[in-house]
Protein backbone atom coordinates (compact mmCIF):
# COMPACT_ATOMS: atom_id res chain seq x y z
CA UNK A 1 0.00 0.00 0.00
CA UNK A 2 0.82 3.80 -0.30
CA UNK A 3 -0.08 7.23 1.39
CA UNK A 4 -1.32 8.17 -1.87
CA UNK A 5 -5.12 9.74 -1.60
CA UNK A 6 -7.58 9.78 -3.82
CA UNK A 7 -11.04 9.25 -4.60
CA UNK A 8 -13.56 7.64 -6.84
CA UNK A 9 -16.58 9.65 -8.38
CA UNK A 10 -19.43 7.64 -9.79
CA UNK A 11 -21.12 9.77 -12.78
CA UNK A 12 -24.16 10.07 -10.74
CA UNK A 13 -21.92 12.25 -8.24
CA UNK A 14 -21.76 9.75 -5.32
CA UNK A 15 -18.34 10.43 -4.25
CA UNK A 16 -16.02 7.77 -1.79
CA UNK A 17 -12.68 8.64 -0.79
CA UNK A 18 -9.72 6.35 -0.54
CA UNK A 19 -6.02 5.15 -0.87
CA UNK A 20 -4.79 4.55 -4.32
CA UNK A 21 -2.04 1.71 -5.27
CA UNK A 22 -1.04 -0.30 -8.15
CA UNK A 23 -0.24 1.84 -11.35
CA UNK A 24 0.27 5.75 -10.40
CA UNK A 25 -3.10 7.16 -12.56
CA UNK A 26 -3.94 10.92 -12.45
CA UNK A 27 -7.34 9.58 -13.26
CA UNK A 28 -8.45 6.38 -14.42
CA UNK A 29 -12.11 5.64 -16.15
CA UNK A 30 -14.37 3.30 -17.08
CA UNK A 31 -17.57 1.29 -16.51
CA UNK A 32 -17.87 0.42 -12.83
CA UNK A 33 -19.40 -3.19 -12.08
CA UNK A 34 -19.16 -5.32 -9.15
CA UNK A 35 -17.85 -8.81 -8.74
CA UNK A 36 -18.63 -11.33 -5.98
CA UNK A 37 -16.46 -14.10 -6.37
CA UNK A 38 -14.40 -15.03 -3.23
CA UNK A 39 -11.09 -16.08 -4.72
CA UNK A 40 -9.65 -15.96 -7.93
CA UNK A 41 -8.78 -12.20 -7.99
CA UNK A 42 -6.43 -13.02 -10.51
CA UNK A 43 -7.63 -14.55 -12.86
CA UNK A 44 -10.74 -11.67 -12.96
CA UNK A 45 -8.07 -8.89 -13.38
CA UNK A 46 -6.23 -10.84 -16.35
CA UNK A 47 -9.74 -11.65 -18.03
CA UNK A 48 -10.45 -9.36 -20.92
CA UNK A 49 -13.71 -9.71 -20.63
CA UNK A 50 -13.29 -6.61 -18.08
CA UNK A 51 -11.76 -4.18 -21.22
CA UNK A 52 -13.34 -0.94 -20.50
CA UNK A 53 -14.59 -1.72 -17.06
CA UNK A 54 -13.70 -1.05 -13.02
CA UNK A 55 -14.14 -3.96 -11.33
CA UNK A 56 -15.28 -3.28 -7.54
CA UNK A 57 -15.28 -6.64 -5.73
CA UNK A 58 -17.43 -7.03 -3.10
CA UNK A 59 -14.64 -9.59 -1.04
CA UNK A 60 -13.89 -7.07 1.05
CA UNK A 61 -10.38 -8.72 1.45
CA UNK A 62 -8.38 -8.78 -1.27
CA UNK A 63 -4.75 -9.70 -2.31
CA UNK A 64 -4.24 -12.38 0.96
CA UNK A 65 -2.49 -15.17 -1.64
CA UNK A 66 -0.73 -13.27 -4.30
CA UNK A 67 -0.37 -13.76 -7.51
CA UNK A 68 2.20 -16.03 -9.99
CA UNK A 69 2.55 -15.96 -13.68
CA UNK A 70 0.39 -19.36 -14.03
CA UNK A 71 -2.64 -17.82 -13.30
CA UNK A 72 -2.77 -15.12 -15.69
CA UNK A 73 -5.90 -15.63 -17.80
CA UNK A 74 -4.92 -13.61 -20.80
CA UNK A 75 -1.36 -12.15 -22.38
CA UNK A 76 -2.29 -9.42 -19.54
CA UNK A 77 -4.79 -7.30 -18.38
CA UNK A 78 -7.65 -5.42 -20.20
CA UNK A 79 -9.60 -3.91 -17.38
CA UNK A 80 -9.29 -0.05 -16.37
CA UNK A 81 -8.67 -0.68 -12.52
CA UNK A 82 -9.80 -2.15 -9.35
CA UNK A 83 -11.84 -1.40 -6.41
CA UNK A 84 -11.58 -3.13 -3.60
CA UNK A 85 -12.37 -2.84 0.60
CA UNK A 86 -8.75 -3.47 1.50
CA UNK A 87 -5.69 -4.67 0.26
CA UNK A 88 -4.01 -7.63 2.25
CA UNK A 89 -0.40 -6.28 3.57
CA UNK A 90 1.48 -9.45 3.25
CA UNK A 91 0.43 -12.43 1.12
CA UNK A 92 1.16 -16.14 2.14
CA UNK A 93 1.20 -18.59 -0.21
CA UNK A 94 3.62 -21.53 -1.52
CA UNK A 95 2.38 -20.66 -5.34
CA UNK A 96 2.66 -16.98 -4.71
CA UNK A 97 5.50 -15.25 -7.52
CA UNK A 98 4.64 -11.20 -6.15
CA UNK A 99 1.99 -9.28 -4.58
CA UNK A 100 -1.32 -8.03 -6.24
CA UNK A 101 -0.21 -4.55 -5.68
CA UNK A 102 2.94 -4.81 -7.36
CA UNK A 103 1.32 -6.60 -10.79
CA UNK A 104 -1.08 -4.24 -11.10
CA UNK A 105 1.75 -1.88 -11.25
CA UNK A 106 3.80 -3.57 -13.35
CA UNK A 107 1.05 -3.94 -15.60
CA UNK A 108 -0.66 -0.43 -15.52
CA UNK A 109 -3.86 -1.11 -13.76
CA UNK A 110 -4.55 1.70 -10.94
CA UNK A 111 -6.36 0.45 -7.91
CA UNK A 112 -8.54 2.42 -5.18
CA UNK A 113 -8.65 0.41 -1.78
CA UNK A 114 -10.35 1.83 2.06
CA UNK A 115 -13.86 1.92 -0.63
CA UNK A 116 -17.18 1.19 1.15
CA UNK A 117 -17.57 -1.36 -1.28
CA UNK A 118 -20.86 -2.59 0.28
CA UNK A 119 -22.61 1.17 -0.41
CA UNK A 120 -20.84 1.14 -3.90
CA UNK A 121 -22.81 -2.38 -4.74
CA UNK A 122 -25.93 -0.81 -3.26
CA UNK A 123 -26.03 1.81 -6.06
CA UNK A 124 -25.16 -0.25 -9.09
CA UNK A 125 -27.80 -2.49 -8.24
CA UNK A 126 -30.40 -0.01 -7.65
CA UNK A 127 -28.97 2.48 -10.72
CA UNK A 128 -27.19 0.15 -12.96
CA UNK A 129 -23.74 0.09 -13.95
CA UNK A 130 -22.47 3.55 -13.86
CA UNK A 131 -19.11 5.21 -15.56
CA UNK A 132 -16.89 6.36 -13.11
CA UNK A 133 -13.17 7.76 -12.28
CA UNK A 134 -10.62 7.68 -9.53
CA UNK A 135 -7.35 8.90 -8.81
CA UNK A 136 -5.85 12.06 -7.35
CA UNK A 137 -7.39 14.62 -9.55
CA UNK A 138 -10.01 16.93 -7.62
CA UNK A 139 -14.03 15.48 -7.16
CA UNK A 140 -14.98 17.87 -10.11
CA UNK A 141 -12.54 16.98 -12.25
CA UNK A 142 -13.20 13.05 -11.66
CA UNK A 143 -17.13 13.96 -12.01
CA UNK A 144 -16.27 15.64 -15.30
CA UNK A 145 -13.87 12.35 -16.28
CA UNK A 146 -16.96 10.10 -15.02
CA UNK A 147 -19.53 11.99 -17.25
CA UNK A 148 -17.37 12.07 -20.04
CA UNK A 149 -16.77 8.43 -20.42
CA UNK A 150 -18.67 6.42 -22.78
CA UNK A 151 -18.82 3.15 -20.76
CA UNK A 152 -19.16 0.04 -22.78
CA UNK A 153 -22.47 0.72 -25.26
CA UNK A 154 -21.83 0.90 -28.59
CA UNK A 155 -17.99 0.79 -28.37
CA UNK A 156 -15.72 -2.19 -30.44
CA UNK A 157 -13.94 -3.75 -27.51
CA UNK A 158 -13.42 -6.83 -29.12
CA UNK A 159 -10.62 -5.39 -31.82
CA UNK A 160 -9.05 -4.03 -28.86
CA UNK A 161 -8.59 -7.84 -26.83
CA UNK A 162 -8.19 -10.17 -29.88
CA UNK A 163 -4.81 -12.10 -30.67
CA UNK A 164 -3.10 -9.68 -33.45
CA UNK A 165 -1.96 -12.96 -35.10
CA UNK A 166 -3.37 -16.84 -35.42
CA UNK A 167 -1.44 -19.42 -32.83
CA UNK A 168 -1.47 -22.96 -32.56
CA UNK A 169 -2.25 -24.89 -29.54
CA UNK A 170 -0.87 -28.52 -29.40
CA UNK A 171 -3.86 -31.19 -28.42
CA UNK A 172 -3.15 -32.91 -25.34
CA UNK A 173 -3.07 -35.83 -26.58
CA UNK A 174 -0.40 -36.06 -29.43
CA UNK A 175 -2.16 -39.34 -31.46
CA UNK A 176 -5.25 -36.61 -31.77
CA UNK A 177 -6.03 -35.67 -35.33
CA UNK A 178 -8.87 -33.75 -34.37
CA UNK A 179 -8.76 -30.17 -35.29
CA UNK A 180 -10.86 -26.81 -33.66
CA UNK A 181 -10.68 -23.47 -34.50
CA UNK A 182 -11.34 -20.85 -32.04
CA UNK A 183 -12.41 -17.52 -32.94
CA UNK A 184 -10.56 -15.30 -30.18
CA UNK A 185 -12.84 -12.15 -28.89
CA UNK A 186 -11.09 -12.29 -25.72
CA UNK A 187 -10.69 -15.84 -24.96
CA UNK A 188 -9.32 -16.60 -21.46
CA UNK A 189 -6.42 -19.17 -21.54
CA UNK A 190 -8.23 -21.85 -19.67
CA UNK A 191 -10.78 -22.32 -22.04
CA UNK A 192 -8.31 -23.21 -24.56
CA UNK A 193 -6.51 -25.36 -21.99
CA UNK A 194 -10.32 -26.96 -22.11
CA UNK A 195 -10.36 -27.35 -25.68
CA UNK A 196 -6.77 -29.18 -25.84
CA UNK A 197 -7.72 -32.13 -24.34
CA UNK A 198 -10.07 -32.84 -27.50
CA UNK A 199 -8.06 -31.71 -30.09
CA UNK A 200 -5.53 -29.17 -31.74
CA UNK A 201 -6.46 -25.65 -31.40
CA UNK A 202 -5.96 -22.90 -34.00
CA UNK A 203 -6.74 -19.75 -32.26
CA UNK A 204 -7.75 -16.84 -35.00
CA UNK A 205 -8.00 -13.14 -34.99
CA UNK A 206 -11.76 -11.95 -34.18
CA UNK A 207 -11.68 -10.45 -37.52
CA UNK A 208 -11.25 -13.71 -39.16
CA UNK A 209 -13.21 -14.71 -42.50
CA UNK A 210 -15.68 -17.49 -42.73
CA UNK A 211 -13.40 -18.70 -46.24
CA UNK A 212 -10.66 -18.13 -44.02
CA UNK A 213 -11.07 -20.59 -41.29
CA UNK A 214 -13.05 -23.32 -43.69
CA UNK A 215 -9.69 -23.51 -45.30
CA UNK A 216 -8.45 -24.82 -42.09
CA UNK A 217 -10.43 -27.51 -42.73
CA UNK A 218 -11.59 -27.64 -39.14
CA UNK A 219 -13.55 -30.15 -37.10
CA UNK A 220 -15.27 -28.02 -34.97
CA UNK A 221 -15.38 -24.08 -34.77
CA UNK A 222 -15.39 -22.73 -31.19
CA UNK A 223 -16.32 -18.57 -30.14
CA UNK A 224 -14.43 -17.40 -27.20
CA UNK A 225 -15.98 -14.93 -24.27
CA UNK A 226 -14.68 -11.43 -24.77
CA UNK A 227 -16.15 -7.78 -23.72
CA UNK A 228 -18.43 -5.43 -24.72
CA UNK A 229 -21.32 -4.50 -26.80
CA UNK A 230 -22.64 -7.86 -29.28
CA UNK A 231 -24.34 -5.56 -31.72
CA UNK A 232 -20.63 -3.92 -32.43
CA UNK A 233 -19.46 -7.21 -33.53
CA UNK A 234 -21.39 -7.44 -36.66
CA UNK A 235 -18.15 -8.66 -38.78
CA UNK A 236 -18.15 -11.81 -36.24
CA UNK A 237 -21.98 -12.32 -36.71
CA UNK A 238 -21.65 -12.08 -40.83
CA UNK A 239 -18.44 -15.12 -40.64
CA UNK A 240 -20.45 -16.66 -37.89
CA UNK A 241 -23.67 -16.79 -39.61
CA UNK A 242 -21.75 -18.26 -43.19
CA UNK A 243 -20.47 -21.18 -40.57
CA UNK A 244 -23.43 -22.33 -39.10
CA UNK A 245 -24.72 -25.80 -40.46
CA UNK A 246 -21.21 -26.43 -42.03
CA UNK A 247 -18.97 -27.28 -39.03
CA UNK A 248 -20.49 -27.83 -34.70
CA UNK A 249 -19.98 -25.02 -33.50
CA UNK A 250 -19.58 -24.02 -29.37
CA UNK A 251 -19.89 -20.46 -28.08
CA UNK A 252 -19.26 -18.71 -24.50
CA UNK A 253 -20.60 -15.88 -23.12
CA UNK A 254 -20.01 -13.12 -25.96
CA UNK A 255 -19.66 -16.28 -27.80
CA UNK A 256 -23.27 -17.15 -27.19
CA UNK A 257 -24.49 -13.47 -27.59
CA UNK A 258 -22.74 -13.78 -31.59
CA UNK A 259 -24.66 -17.22 -32.00
CA UNK A 260 -27.41 -15.73 -31.04
CA UNK A 261 -27.45 -12.58 -33.29
CA UNK A 262 -26.40 -15.09 -35.82
CA UNK A 263 -29.30 -16.97 -36.25
CA UNK A 264 -31.86 -13.46 -35.64
CA UNK A 265 -31.90 -13.16 -31.91
CA UNK A 266 -31.46 -10.20 -29.99
CA UNK A 267 -29.21 -8.94 -27.27
CA UNK A 268 -29.91 -5.91 -24.31
CA UNK A 269 -28.05 -4.41 -21.67
CA UNK A 270 -28.70 -5.94 -18.42
CA UNK A 271 -28.50 -3.48 -15.39
CA UNK A 272 -25.56 -4.24 -13.53
CA UNK A 273 -24.89 -7.55 -15.28
CA UNK A 274 -23.78 -10.90 -13.77
CA UNK A 275 -20.24 -10.96 -12.38
CA UNK A 276 -19.24 -13.90 -9.93
CA UNK A 277 -18.61 -17.49 -9.37
CA UNK A 278 -22.13 -18.60 -7.59
CA UNK A 279 -25.14 -18.00 -10.23
CA UNK A 280 -27.33 -20.44 -10.31
CA UNK A 281 -28.22 -22.09 -13.58
CA UNK A 282 -30.76 -24.73 -14.65
CA UNK A 283 -30.19 -26.90 -17.69
CA UNK A 284 -34.03 -27.26 -18.79
CA UNK A 285 -32.98 -30.48 -20.74
CA UNK A 286 -32.13 -32.87 -17.43
CA UNK A 287 -33.31 -30.06 -14.45
CA UNK A 288 -29.81 -30.12 -12.85
CA UNK A 289 -29.33 -26.89 -11.29
CA UNK A 290 -25.63 -26.00 -11.55
CA UNK A 291 -23.20 -23.34 -10.06
CA UNK A 292 -21.60 -21.41 -12.20
CA UNK A 293 -19.21 -18.59 -13.17
CA UNK A 294 -20.26 -15.43 -15.16
CA UNK A 295 -19.21 -12.10 -16.31
CA UNK A 296 -21.15 -10.10 -18.72
CA UNK A 297 -23.17 -7.11 -19.46
CA UNK A 298 -25.60 -8.57 -22.36
CA UNK A 299 -27.84 -10.91 -22.87
CA UNK A 300 -29.58 -13.21 -25.43
CA UNK A 301 -33.68 -12.46 -26.16
CA UNK A 302 -34.62 -15.27 -28.25
CA UNK A 303 -38.41 -13.55 -28.54
CA UNK A 304 -37.77 -12.96 -32.50
CA UNK A 305 -35.95 -16.32 -33.54
CA UNK A 306 -39.49 -18.67 -32.94
CA UNK A 307 -38.71 -22.28 -33.74
CA UNK A 308 -35.00 -21.46 -35.24
CA UNK A 309 -33.15 -22.47 -31.65
CA UNK A 310 -34.21 -23.62 -28.32
CA UNK A 311 -33.00 -21.79 -24.87
CA UNK A 312 -31.30 -25.07 -22.86
CA UNK A 313 -30.45 -23.29 -19.89
CA UNK A 314 -32.20 -20.06 -17.30
CA UNK A 315 -30.18 -17.83 -14.52
CA UNK A 316 -32.82 -18.37 -11.62
CA UNK A 317 -32.13 -15.51 -10.47
CA UNK A 318 -33.33 -13.14 -12.86
CA UNK A 319 -34.63 -16.05 -16.15
CA UNK A 320 -32.07 -14.77 -18.12
CA UNK A 321 -30.80 -17.45 -21.18
CA UNK A 322 -27.77 -18.72 -20.36
CA UNK A 323 -27.76 -21.48 -22.76
CA UNK A 324 -29.54 -22.40 -26.83
CA UNK A 325 -28.89 -24.69 -28.93
CA UNK A 326 -29.52 -24.16 -33.11
CA UNK A 327 -32.54 -26.23 -33.90
CA UNK A 328 -31.71 -28.71 -36.68
CA UNK A 329 -27.52 -27.90 -36.98
CA UNK A 330 -24.91 -28.83 -34.86
CA UNK A 331 -24.54 -25.64 -32.69
CA UNK A 332 -24.69 -24.16 -29.11
CA UNK A 333 -23.44 -21.92 -26.82
CA UNK A 334 -23.59 -21.06 -23.55
CA UNK A 335 -23.62 -17.58 -21.42
CA UNK A 336 -21.93 -18.61 -18.40
CA UNK A 337 -18.27 -19.95 -18.35
CA UNK A 338 -17.96 -24.00 -18.31
CA UNK A 339 -14.20 -23.58 -17.62
CA UNK A 340 -14.52 -21.50 -14.90
CA UNK A 341 -11.18 -20.91 -13.02
CA UNK A 342 -10.59 -21.60 -9.68
CA UNK A 343 -14.49 -22.77 -10.56
CA UNK A 344 -16.86 -23.88 -10.12
CA UNK A 345 -16.85 -26.75 -12.36
CA UNK A 346 -20.30 -27.73 -12.63
CA UNK A 347 -20.71 -26.82 -16.26
CA UNK A 348 -17.23 -28.36 -17.36
CA UNK A 349 -19.48 -31.23 -19.36
CA UNK A 350 -20.44 -28.74 -21.88
CA UNK A 351 -16.87 -29.41 -23.34
CA UNK A 352 -16.80 -33.18 -23.70
CA UNK A 353 -20.62 -32.25 -25.47
CA UNK A 354 -18.67 -30.07 -28.01
CA UNK A 355 -15.85 -33.23 -27.84
CA UNK A 356 -18.83 -35.53 -28.84
CA UNK A 357 -20.40 -33.31 -31.81
CA UNK A 358 -16.72 -33.26 -33.40
CA UNK A 359 -16.35 -37.16 -33.09
CA UNK A 360 -19.93 -37.41 -34.87
CA UNK A 361 -21.51 -38.77 -31.38
CA UNK A 362 -24.75 -37.75 -30.09
CA UNK A 363 -23.91 -34.68 -27.46
CA UNK A 364 -26.54 -34.83 -25.47
CA UNK A 365 -28.34 -31.91 -25.84
CA UNK A 366 -31.12 -33.39 -28.10
CA UNK A 367 -33.34 -34.17 -25.41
Amino acid sequence: MTDREGALVLADGSVFEGDLFGADVAVATGEVVFNTVLSGYQEVITDPSYAGQIIAFTNPHIGNYGVNAADFESRGTFCRGIVVREVARRHSNFRAEQDLASMLAEHGVPGIAGIDTRRLTRIIRETGALPGAFGTASEADLLAAALAEPGTDGVDLVSQVTTPAAYHVAALDSDCRTRIVAMDFGMKRNITANLARYGAVDVVPAHTSASDIAALEPDGVFLSNGPGDPAMVDFAVDTIRRLVGTVPIFGICLGHQLLGRAIGAGTVKLPFGHHGGNHPVKNLLDGRVEITSQNHNFAVSLDAVGDAATMTHVNLNDGVCEGLRVTGEQAFSVQHHPEANPGPHDSNYLFGQFADMLAGLPDGTDA
